[in-house]
């Protein structure tokens, strides 16, 4: 039997297949091309390698190419005999999230790791905002997620992913020193780690370090492979760092090239909610958007997820059907919205489709309840910042302008102070 470079038993006789394994999980974690690869190497190694097998299905998943690996966790299945109590806790859990199940899940994740903390890919299932944490719909989500992160910290030291993951936990709950501490020794370990710079990315954004942080991502997205899991989303930050910057010739290259759905080759996830946010906001900016840009997204939110499933990607499809004068995307959202948070994809979905009809005030009534714990719907507190930029729109075309810049500063100080100190001259 071979360990991973967790300490964790693997259920394989090959050294060769563990440190094919090893490397794939590398490449996993840091959002780097080549997981696959290095997965499907382990399993011609080891062709019984069950939780290689599952890996490449997990990975995916991830990508957005859920349903091609469905074979891979029937694969991963017909091996489990054998198994470790970990690795069947493991296989139980990923298996779940790949058959698209997830209540109780989260509790079944815990206890595993209360019992077995340095599980990576189970941790990584739980933890940040695309996650069983981040989707779950519930209150408190972003203490929820610190205090998972803090309950892991011990058992992982100086774990450079570990490192980066906490960092987002703490700078989420507010705790942007000890985020800057936690990232810093991270991206020192692994500098080239993509969810490393996805989180440095975030602290600059929530200081309001706004050319630094463009400054950052600019020079560190060049040496990113396009197919990484992470380079739509990237490019997303730099895009609105180059709006902040009044570089609109920027913004509209990365929307063009790295984001749009007809070249992006992030996972769909990230494209459907990018996209509608990125052009909303330069919309909010005073920026044109071509309508065409907006019944582009419209259509791809209804081929992608034109059944209301996950929170997040349904306000975001809303958004793009209501600015596009799509009212039947609109409608399909409002009517069979569904899961934990469908109270607030509804109320938002009813909000954005409001704003495009510029019925301010009746914008605000649907914000202002949603405004109470838009962390439900998943998502960083970066990407629900659209919620907090519509109601302060809508309060300003109301003549509000006053109020809209004591919301903003009571709310987001650092991270949209300047948008705030604009409404107030």
């Amino acid at each position: 039997m071979q360990n991973d470079q967790y300490g964790n038993p693997l259920t394989t006789s090959s050294a060769k297949a563990r440190d094919a394994y090893v490397r794939g999980l590398e490449c996993n974690l840091a959002a780097a091309p080549g997981a696959e690869e290095a997965f499907q190497e382990a399993i011609t190694e080891d062709e019984n390698f069950a939780l290689a097998h599952l890996a490449i299905a997990r990975n995916r998943q991830v990508e957005g190419r859920g349903v091609s690996g469905r074979e891979s966790y029937s694969a991963a299945k017909a091996c489990a005999e054998g198994l470790s109590p970990r690795e069947q806790g493991h296989l139980a859990i990923i298996g779940s999230l790949l058959e698209g199940k997830s209540e109780g899940v989260y509790e079944q994740a815990k206890a595993h790791l209360e019992e077995f903390p340095r599980d990576v890919m189970v941790a990584q299932a739980c933890l940040g905002v695309f996650s069983l944490i981040g989707f779950g719909g519930q209150p408190g989500r972003e203490a929820e997620n610190l205090a998972l992160s803090s309950m892991l910290a011990p058992h992982y030291g100086d774990d450079w992913w570990f490192l980066s993951t906490h960092a987002f936990s703490q700078m989420e709950a507010g705790q942007l020193d000890p985020a800057a501490q936690s990232i810093e020794r991270s991206l020192a370990i692994n500098p080239r780690n993509a969810n490393g710079s996805h989180h440095r990315a975030h602290l600059y954004y929530e200081v309001g370090e706004t050319k630094a942080g463009l400054d950052y991502l600019k020079d560190w997205i060049a040496g990113y492979d396009r197919q990484g899991v992470m380079h739509c989303h990237l490019s997303w930050h730099i895009a609105l760092w180059a709006l902040a910057e009044g570089d609109i010739e920027t913004m509209w290259s990365m929307a063009d090239t790295a984001i749009d759905p007809e070249v992006g080759s992030g996972p769909a996830l990230n494209v459907v909610t990018d996209m509608p946010a990125l052009l909303y906001r330069a919309e909010l900016a005073g920026v044109d958007v071509a309508p065409e840009r907006w019944r582009a997204i419209s259509d791809y939110a209804t081929a992608r997820f034109g059944k209301p499933r996950l929170g997040f990607a349904d306000v975001h499809a809303a958004l793009a059907h209501a600015m596009a004068g799509n009212a039947e995307g609109v409608a399909t959202i409002v009517e069979k919205a569904n899961g934990p948070a469908e109270d607030l994809v509804r109320d938002l979905a009813e909000a954005f489709q409001a704003f495009a009809k510029k019925d301010w005030q009746l914008t605000t009534e649907h914000l202002v309840t949603a405004m109470s714990d838009h962390a439900r719907i998943g998502g960083s507190r970066a990407q629900r910042d659209l919620i907090e930029l519509a109601m302060t729109s809508a309060l300003a075309r109301q003549g509000k302008a006053e109020e809209a810049t004591r919301l903003l500063m009571a709310r987001r100080p650092q991270a949209l102070g300047a948008i705030a100190q604009t409404l107030s001259n």
